[in-house]
């Protein structure tokens, strides 16, 4: 991790004398990616004016003024924001959520996570056909090349593909 230090000392923020707001760090981590250009703005200008309760009451209008965003692109943030339950819109007020639980631990319990995926390798591993014939090859089987001793030669390169087309471009 970076060591953190005070770059400019004199100007620390700090809390205002009026007015409230934050922006949980989840917010970013777990909706960030998530939300068009024009919902991340809306999210963090309604951040950034509510009430301690998480209320504001700017109007379309305003927030189109102030936002410089069209109309629709309003609608369709706001829409956005609605459907990922971060927001509640009722005319003339929006409030700003609480975040919503999160959906996905970041940590696997005990017994989880690799084991789980070894388990989907053994059942992968259990369907597929266990020989060339089996799996419907076209081709000719190859033979696994034997371990290679000191003083032996080694084995030859596999000769170029028939078609021109098959062949990777190595330069």
């Amino acid at each position: 991790m970076t060591p953190k230090r005070i770059l400019v000392a004199d100007r620390l923020r700090q809390p205002p004398a009026t007015g409230w707001s934050w922006i949980d760090r989840r917010f970013l981590r777990e909706h960030g990616d998530y939300l068009s250009r024009e919902a991340l703005l809306l999210y963090f200008f309604l951040t950034s004016v509510a009430d301690r309760h998480g209320l504001s009451f700017y109007s379309d209008s305003t927030l189109t003024c102030r936002l410089r965003m069209p109309q629709a692109a309003l609608a369709k943030a706001r829409e956005e924001l609605r459907e990922r339950d971060l927001i509640a819109h009722q005319l003339p007020l929006v409030q700003v959520l609480s975040l919503p639980p999160q959906a996905v631990r970041r940590r696997a319990q005990p017994g989880q996570g690799l084991f789980q995926l070894g388990e989907v390798f053994r059942q992968i591993a259990a369907a597929a056909p266990s020989t060339p014939a089996d799996r419907g090859s076209s081709g000719p089987a190859s033979a696994p090349t034997p371990p290679a001793h000191p003083g032996s030669t080694p084995p030859p390169s596999p000769s170029p593909p028939a078609n021109p087309d098959d062949r990777r471009n190595t330069r």
